[in-house]
């Protein structure tokens, strides 16, 4: 605690403030975004299917529109009880995909109530196609299919809340596929007066939905196989997601839950799932975001159980994962020296050079506020990493707009003799990283 009030007065008076302010308020506009253009999972479902159907790298095929006379086929094929009901099911699930076509199908008579009727019988394969057809209706903004939609929504609840006997399935993925439609329908404008009024967060959370939702997750986590089953990761996702929405909500709450076992659980679940499903990595990049956002214990927590190695492993995953991975450290740096000092005995600097070297402006800008940070709060990182090569590193992004202004900040210090007062940039420093 000397050390940080020291440091913190050699920036002259409301600086580190300033500062920490306004990495705050960019924070909450990301934790916006990500509410407002990645809570509709569409991949999710269709991940595992893509490849079979000809996709290459994740990549989304539309299927040609059907006419209404083919439509109105698959519709008939569906509801015959015979050995092709399936096959035709999964032909109308990978016909919905085109706008056209689900049009179409909701102006047919008895088209939905078809869906129904499978997802609710004690079939757990037409279930789970049924569900699917259901989860691609769902992605449509044609308030014509929204509205057709409607009456599944009290299907999905009573299933959902496990209370009747008649809707057990057997299959976890049944559930995530019906959870998944709701979520999407509960985002169309009708949902707060027809579908279910919206539930305040801060309820939810006097509710105890925090600890039951870290409870079920540690359960889950404790209990993966090596050789997890398909399908356990359309469980855990969910999970993972309401955690992290509930944790990113501009509610003014805080945590409630300190468990370092949640972190343990996430890394668990990473190790799992990280070849086969890297979807993954992305949802728990975000809880573990929220998490250290504004909490010293997880902070504290993941450096303790020596976890930020395997962090540090997933940086080179992905654009996304990368900028979450260098936002979790720089949640870390915030919090002041001591942890900035561990920072820089883990080997994070070496990692940071190449990263460096990213032709992606919004990794190398995140990378460059972690930089900023450690070299505010523990000088000798900026030492070290001059003697690295640091130097080179930042000149060669002097001429990119979005990045010189805070590329020539952070040169400005590693000016500094290590001895000087190093922070006397700091009102340039401050109108660079804002």
């Amino acid at each position: 605690m000397w050390s940080r009030q020291r440091r913190g007065a050699g920036l002259g008076g409301r600086g580190v403030e300033e500062l920490r302010a306004r990495r705050r308020e960019r924070e909450a506009a990301l934790r916006k975004a990500r509410r407002q253009e990645q809570l509709v999972s569409k991949r999710l479902l269709r991940e595992d299917t893509t490849a079979e159907e000809g996709g290459q790298d994740g990549a989304e095929i539309v299927p040609d529109p059907l006419s209404e006379d083919e439509v109105l086929e698959l519709l008939r094929g569906v509801q015959r009880g015979s050995e092709d009901r399936k096959r035709s099911l999964s032909c109308l699930r990978w016909a919905l995909r085109n706008k056209e076509t689900q049009q179409k199908f909701v102006r047919l008579e008895g088209s939905i109530r078809t869906l129904i009727g499978l997802f609710t019988s004690s079939l757990a394969d037409m279930q789970m196609e049924a569900a699917r057809c259901l989860h691609e209706l769902s992605h449509s903004s044609d308030p014509a299919v929204a509205e057709a939609c409607l009456p599944v929504t009290s299907y999905l609840l009573t299933y959902l809340s496990g209370h009747s006997v008649e809707f057990t399935s057997p299959h976890e993925a049944v559930l995530e596929g019906l959870g998944y439609v709701l979520s999407q329908l509960l985002q169309a404008k009708e949902a707060p007066t027809e579908i279910i009024p919206h539930t305040a967060n801060t309820a939810l959370l006097s509710l105890g939905a925090l600890p039951a939702l870290t409870s079920l997750l540690l359960d889950l986590a404790s209990e993966i196989p090596e050789d997890a089953p398909e399908g356990l990761e359309l469980l855990i996702c969910p999970v993972l997601r309401c955690l992290s929405n509930l944790l990113a909500e501009e509610t003014g709450c805080e945590v409630q839950i300190q468990d370092e076992r949640l972190l343990i659980a996430l890394f668990l679940i990473l190790q799992c799932f990280l070849q086969q499903h890297p979807f993954i990595i992305q949802e728990c990049l975000w809880l573990l975001n929220n998490l250290t956002a504004d909490e010293h214990f997880f902070c504290s927590a993941l450096l303790s159980l020596d976890l930020l190695p395997a962090l540090l492993q997933l940086l080179p995953c992905s654009q996304m994962a990368s900028v979450l991975v260098l936002t979790i450290l720089c949640n870390i740096a915030e919090k002041g020296p001591a942890y900035c000092q561990q920072l820089h005995q883990q080997p994070a600097l070496p990692l940071l050079l190449p990263t460096l070297a990213l032709p992606d402006p919004k990794v190398v800008g995140q990378c460059l506020e972690l930089l900023h940070l450690l070299f505010l709060h523990w000088p000798e990182a900026a030492a070290d990493f001059v003697r690295q090569g640091g130097h080179q590193a930042l000149e060669q992004h002097q001429s990119i707009p979005e990045l010189q202004e805070r590329a020539q900040a952070l040169l400005d210090i590693i000016g500094q003799p290590l001895g000087a007062s190093a922070f006397s940039p700091c009102h340039a420093m401050l109108s660079a990283f804002s």
